[in-house]
């Protein structure tokens, strides 16, 4: 896409600052995304996926992967051609205009944004409580998510350099004790626990696979500051990729270690299956062990959330959906500061009055269907020829990915409950009507300036 063309989508009120620094290669990115979808539910995931199907539970692995494999190469074409900053809002708005764009934007914030964060944040809190029992007071509680969103916020602020090594160090921690746990894990498995006696009915393997997929869930929120990516239409399909195949090996490997240690007993362990494997394998100092690989797991995700999410928040705000004063960037650090802030102080409003099972519930469809538009959009995206720099990421096959992945999510959003669809429709009420306010508000200025 030309500049031209880039700038006849942006809104007509300008950017209020210099632009943003471009400072993600493959390696930030990559570790955006595996933070991003490596979250708290594989501390749970391997009992749930286990007392459904049993030893089957990596066949499921597989076939979740293989899905979220179409949907991640159309945001990795999408990613390669619309450089801009707010990601799957950036593809859609390319591909159907702005009031499209707006509304991709606004299942992309509430779901994998400010809800999700919310979310996360309450299972950190909780397993520090867990860990530290004089913490476990209402007051306590939120003082910590306060200062947590403060000292986050404050990093990104101060330049996006900073908030992406806060990132990658919280990825490498979160890595260390899930690969720990592996390795000598290993050592301690029974090959019989592995043995897949008969493959499980296909509709028992349908809904692992549904369940399953929302633990590969996340990616796209790492992709939200494309306009700091270098070179975009070379490094986004590397880094998704990349990440989506560590990802991949990462929840296979805790599967089967946990299976091979705990065997039968493991879908039974519903709580806190890895804490259960990490007696067996570490002794006493297992449960502590395990915990406090949460409590770096969540702590990893939070960080990576206030580097991305605050972007979205400044992509809608550029383009003139959202109040003009959340687009302005730092003189001196060149962030978008009042963005940050902003996201911080939304996403501890949710998490100190919500709790995690009620906040994740309103946040599955939104992200699904914000999926939707982003595989549709390659359509527009390769008539229109957009380019982000360069020749861009091209999914081999021709419409057969797009319209692949198109599938998998009408597959899962069939299996959505009216709560979910209720919850993301009154999103989509609120964003709309913020939309079309802000349009007459600004149709409102430009009269006043013509007069």
């Amino acid at each position: 896409m030309t500049d031209d063309e880039q700038t006849t989508m942006r809104s007509p009120i300008p950017l209020a600052g210099p632009p943003l620094e471009r400072v993600m290669g493959v390696r930030a990115l990559t570790a955006s995304s595996f933070n991003m979808t490596v979250g708290s539910g594989i501390f749970v995931l391997p009992a749930a996926v286990a007392a459904m199907i049993g030893a089957a539970a990596p066949v499921a692995y597989l076939i979740c992967a293989v899905a979220m494999a179409l949907v991640v190469l159309c945001f990795a074409e999408a990613g390669s051609r619309v450089a801009r900053t707010g990601g799957a809002y950036a593809y859609a708005a390319a591909a159907f205009g702005p009031f499209v764009g707006a509304m991709t934007g606004a299942l992309l914030y509430a779901g994998a944004g400010v809800l999700a964060s919310a979310a996360v944040m309450n299972v950190f809190v909780g397993t520090l409580t867990v860990l530290v029992p004089a913490l476990n007071s209402p007051v306590v509680r939120v003082s910590i998510m306060a200062l947590v969103y403060g000292a986050l916020a404050l990093v990104n602020i101060r330049g996006s350099k900073p908030g992406v090594r806060t990132m990658e160090i919280f990825s490498l921690g979160k890595l260390i004790p899930l690969l720990v746990l592996v390795v000598f894990g290993s050592f301690v498995m029974q090959g019989d626990n592995l043995v897949i006696p008969s493959l499980p009915p296909v509709s028992d393997m349908g809904r692992a696979s549904v369940m399953l997929i929302f633990a590969f869930l996340g990616f796209e929120n790492a992709l939200n500051p494309s306009g700091e990516v270098k070179d975009p239409h070379r490094t986004v399909p590397r880094a998704v990729l990349l990440a989506l195949a560590l990802v991949t090996m990462l929840y296979l490997a805790i599967q089967m270690v946990a299976a091979g240690v705990l065997g039968p007993r493991l879908a039974s362990e519903t709580t806190a299956p890895l804490a259960a494997v990490a007696g067996v394998v570490f002794g006493s100092a297992g449960r502590t062990f395990i915990l406090l690989g949460t409590l770096v797991s969540t702590f990893g995700y939070l960080s990576g959330d206030a580097l991305t999410s605050p972007r979205a928040l400044f992509a809608l705000a550029e383009d003139g959906v959202l109040p003009a004063w959340l687009a302005r960037v730092h003189p001196s650090f060149r962030t978008p500061w009042l963005a940050c802030a902003t996201h911080a102080v939304l996403a501890f409003a949710l998490a100190s009055t919500g709790s995690f099972a009620t906040l994740i519930v309103v946040a599955n469809v939104a992200i699904l269907l914000m999926y939707g538009v982003v595989c549709v959009s390659i359509f527009p995206l390769r008539r229109k020829n957009a380019r982000a720099g360069g020749d861009p990421f091209v999914v081999p096959g021709g419409p057969v990915v797009p319209i692949a992945a198109t599938g998998v999510l009408i597959w899962l959003l069939s299996t959505a409950t009216r709560a979910e669809w209720f919850a993301t429709g009154i999103t989509l009420l609120l964003a709309a009507g913020l939309y079309w306010a802000s349009l007459f508000m600004r149709s409102k200025l430009e009269i006043k300036t013509h007069e």
